[in-house]
């Protein structure tokens, strides 16, 4: 006859639980990123170190999969604007901001099919996702005209635009570091004309 967990033990399930779930997040992630085709849920579980069962028992679905990546990356990206903004000038965090942004893009690379469908079925929401991007990047850019390291007629729109725009050319040209050479000047319009050497 089964008996209940002792708190202790009951605890440490959880903890186990919780850091297996972060653990699969995580491997899912470096999957979509570095397949241009969707990977298969056994070569997620594979590249986790667990076993498929444990996948499904977090993500019982691709779906469901592929929200809690897309949804961690967003937070990650919202709330990584805040703690660069406080670790460094504001121009730098933007910069920084950028990187973080093209891994973002980086990472539904092999997840596009699946979470297409979700936004044509109304189960993610575009427009929300949108808002708080720019409101992160909003966030930079006020702290850079208060310091006047980034020009105060910039808007999150144009700059989100930009980032945008530069990536889906960078992808296509086959040069990795291409990406890195347009952020860089698009960075550079974005700083005072008394700050441009």
């Amino acid at each position: 006859m089964a008996t209940n967990p002792s708190p202790a033990n009951a605890q440490q399930l959880r903890a186990d639980a919780a850091r297996n779930r972060e653990i699969v997040l995580a491997a899912a992630t470096r999957a979509f990123a570095a397949s241009d085709t969707e990977p298969s849920m056994r070569a997620i579980a594979r590249q986790a170190g667990v076993g498929v069962a444990t996948v499904y028992r977090h993500f019982p679905t691709r779906e469901a999969l592929v929200d809690a990546v897309y949804r961690d990356q967003v937070v990650r990206l919202t709330g990584g604007a805040h703690e660069l903004v406080a670790a460094h000038p504001p121009a730098h965090a933007l910069r920084l901001w950028m990187d973080l942004f093209g891994d973002w893009v980086a990472t539904k690379h092999g997840m596009t099919d699946t979470l297409l469908a979700m936004i044509d079925s109304g189960e993610i929401s575009l427009a929300h996702t949108r808002q708080e991007l720019l409101s992160a990047i909003s966030t930079i850019l006020d702290a850079g005209a208060a310091a006047g390291d980034i020009r105060a007629d910039a808007r999150a729109e144009d700059v989100s635009a930009g980032i945008l725009g530069m990536l889906a050319v960078a992808a296509k040209s086959g040069d990795p570091a291409q990406a890195r050479r347009l952020l860089d000047l698009l960075m550079d319009g974005l700083r005072p004309a008394s700050r441009k050497s």
